[in-house]
C-alpha cells in the first residue's frame, strides 16, 4: 500500500532515530507512507564501547550504523546537516535554518517531528535542533525567505500542515530510569533532569508495539552503543510496555485538526482530505 503522505523527522544524532521515533517511522513506512530523516550531527564526540578514538574516527562509524537502522526502519531518505556533534548550539541560525528549508522544501512532508522544546532531559544539541526545525517550517513557507549563502533552497514554497514535538510521559522516564539509573546531563556546570510531560498535555498516542522487535534490531546497529542499551532488553514487561507500546507526542499546531481529543495518527485531518 503506497499513500502521498509524507513523515519528517528533524533530529541530532544517529540513535535518535531508533529510540526516539523508531516506532513511528516504522509503523508509517509499513502503512506505505515515505518516510523521510534529517540528522543534524554524526555524533563524533561519543564513544566507541568504552573508549572515544575521536570524532575523525566515531563520524563515519555512527553514520555507517545509522544507515543500517534506516534501512531496518524503512526510512525512504536520509540527509545530514553536517554539524559537529555538541555544538550544534552554536552554529549560524540562519544557514541552519536555511539548510532544513531546504529539505522541507524539497521533500514537502505533511508531517514533521521534532524534539521538544525541552530537549528531553536538556540536552543542547536537541534544543538546538528543536528551534531551529521551528523557525525552518516558517522559512520553508515564507516566499520572501532569503538562503544562507551557499545553501540551495528550492524556489518553490512549502506550508507544513502538522509539526510534532517528541514527548514523553513518566512511566518512559521510569522505565529508563530503571534501565540507567538517575538520568541527569551536566550543562555549564549545572545538572538537567528530565522532566515527564503530565500526560493532559499530550496530544497523540501512536501504537508502535507491533514493531517493537523491528525497532529493536534497528538499535542493534549501533554497536558502538549497544552496551549502554543492553540493560533496556532486561527490563520489566511493564517498562518494556512503556518504551515500545506506545509513542506520545504533543502536537505543536495543525493546519488541519484540533481540539483536545486524543490523536492516535500523526496523519489525522489528513487523511480525511
Amino acid at each position: 500500500m503506497t499513500s502521498d503522505l509524507r513523515l519528517l523527522c528533524v533530529l541530532a544524532h544517529p540513535d535518535d532515530e531508533s529510540l526516539g521515533t523508531g516506532g513511528i517511522l516504522a509503523k508509517y513506512a509499513a502503512e506505505g507512507v515515505a518516510t523521510y530523516l534529517v540528522t543534524a550531527t554524526r555524533g563524533e564526540r561519543g564513544r566507541i564501547g568504552n573508549e572515544r578514538p575521536g570524532p575523525a574516527i566515531v563520524g563515519p562509524v555512527r553514520e555507517a550504523e545509522l544507515r543500517r537502522a534506516v534501512g531496518v526502519l524503512g526510512v525512504r531518505e536520509l540527509h545530514f546537516l553536517d554539524y559537529v556533534d555538541g555544538d550544534l548550539d552554536r552554529a549560524d541560525p540562519r544557514e541552519a535554518i536555511s539548510r532544513i528549508a531546504g529539505h522541507l522544501r524539497r521533500i514537502r512532508p505533511q508531517v514533521v517531528v521534532t524534539f521538544g522544546a525541552d530537549g528531553a532531559y536538556g540536552h543542547i544539541d536537541h534544543i538546538a535542533i528543536s528551534q531551529f526545525t521551528g523557525a525552518a517550517i516558517v522559512a520553508a513557507a515564507d516566499p520572501a525567505f532569503v538562503a544562507a549563502p551557499g545553501v540551495d533552497l528550492p524556489a518553490s514554497t512549502h506550508a507544513v500542515d502538522k509539526l510534532y514535538w517528541m514527548a514523553d510521559a513518566l512511566p518512559t522516564w521510569r522505565a529508563y530510569e530503571h534501565a540507567f539509573g538517575e538520568l541527569i546531563y551536566r550543562v555549564d556546570g549545572t545538572g538537567r533532569r528530565p522532566s515527564p510531560w503530565p500526560e493532559w498535555m499530550l496530544t497523540t498516542f501512536i501504537g508502535t508495539g507491533a514493531y517493537s522487535e523491528l525497532v529493536w534490531r534497528a538499535v542493534e546497529c549501533h554497536q558502538s552503543q549497544i552496551s549502554g542499551y543492553a540493560s533496556l532488553r532486561q527490563l520489566a514487561p511493564e517498562d518494556q510496555a512503556a518504551l515500545w507500546n506506545v509513542q506520545t507526542y504533543y502536537r505543536v499546531f495543525s493546519r488541519v485538526n484540533g481540539g483536545r481529543e486524543r490523536e492516535h495518527d500523526l496523519f489525522a485531518g489528513l487523511r480525511e482530505a
